[in-house]
């Protein structure tokens, strides 16, 4: 199955309305606070040899920093909105974009077949997926990873909501970020915490390491607080 037009839409449109400035997006967090500490969670067990898919990577931000952990660093995304930002940000980094939506089945085989067995990020993916997509999202991690690349998985947990809740509940409302994120429909830590280690096994996936964390955001709460999310990491091995 492929997502909805909807959900489809709901993305294009936060990102056409996103600017290039980096942080505009509330998760576009710098890479020091995200990808770097998750490649030192993801090399113990991968091969930096290989190419690493970016899955979900947005405005690639965090693609162009795994351009420097691994040989060769790929980012796609449902949007190609958010793509065209990654483009425009690349400014002639090594490094790929495309548009690509993981619940096709077809296309993400056809990466996997140009790639070979690759690593993969994927960075709190699963949790904003629509329920019906989110079996296909953790089989397309599989299919990328093959049986000899190794996945980065983290995504955001019940702990998550409550933040965003306090977040939201203040005198003056969610930030102007959050506020986006809710406009256009989009549902932060949407799956509940069993689902993901379920679906993840339900794919054939391994667990090799795993682990608590939390996920920057690149907005505060109104006492100045950064506001962190919840999640659980996992490290990933294919069948």
């Amino acid at each position: 199955m492929n997502v909805s037009d909807n959900y489809r839409s709901n993305w294009e449109s936060y990102w056409r309305g996103t600017s290039d400035a980096r942080g505009d997006a509330i998760w576009d967090a710098d890479p020091s606070l995200t990808a770097a500490p998750h490649s030192e969670l993801l090399l113990p067990h991968a091969d930096p040899g290989r190419t690493i898919v970016d899955l979900g990577c947005g405005n690639g931000t965090q693609t162009r920093y795994l351009a420097t952990r691994f040989a060769r660093a790929v980012g796609v995304d449902l949007s190609q909105a958010a793509v065209e930002h990654a483009r425009r940000a690349a400014d002639g980094d090594a490094v790929e974009f495309q548009q690509l939506d993981l619940t096709d089945t077809g296309a993400v085989r056809a990466l996997h077949q140009r790639l070979g067995d690759s690593n993969v990020y994927m960075r709190a993916v699963i949790h904003q997926s629509e329920p019906a997509a989110r079996p296909a999202v953790a089989a397309a991690v599989a299919e990328i990873i093959g049986s000899e690349g190794r996945a980065f998985v983290v995504e955001l947990t019940s702990g998550s909501r409550d933040v965003l809740k306090r977040a939201a509940s203040g005198p003056a409302g969610p930030g102007p970020k959050l506020r986006r994120v809710f406009h256009h429909g989009l549902k932060p830590a949407d799956a509940p915490d069993e689902e993901i280690p379920r679906l993840l096994g339900e794919a054939g996936l391994t667990v090799l390491a795993e682990g608590e964390t939390v996920l920057p955001q690149t907005e505060h709460l109104e006492d100045g607080t950064r506001i962190d999310l919840p999640a659980h990491w996992f490290v990933l091995a294919g069948a």
